[in-house]
């Protein structure tokens, strides 16, 4: 089964967006186009540029999954039963000797 495509983050939704408007006020501002299919070719190459800014902006880090996937769930406290685990938090719990 293939894994499905990470939603964008906020990030990459801003820069992408930012670059886009931007982008496109610099170029029709220097090129001073007022034909439609100037118009056009300048918005799709905004386009591009918005997302490709947008692919390149790094992701956050995920946690290391693949660590916490290798440790045994019996052998971590989370993964015995109250009883257990209650003893267990009972015996971690020492009072100071006086």
């Amino acid at each position: 089964m293939p894994r499905p495509m990470p939603r964008p983050t906020t990030a990459q939704i801003t820069y992408g967006s930012v670059t886009v408007v931007f982008s496109t006020l610099a170029m029709l501002l220097l090129s001073q186009t007022a034909s439609g299919v100037g118009i056009a070719v300048i918005a799709l190459a905004a386009l591009g540029l918005g997302l490709l800014v947008a692919v390149t902006v790094p992701l956050p880090k995920q946690p290391a999954a693949s660590a916490a996937r290798s440790v045994p769930v019996a052998s971590s406290a989370e993964g015995r039963v109250p009883e257990q685990r209650g003893a267990m938090l009972a015996e971690s719990v020492r009072e100071p000797t006086r």
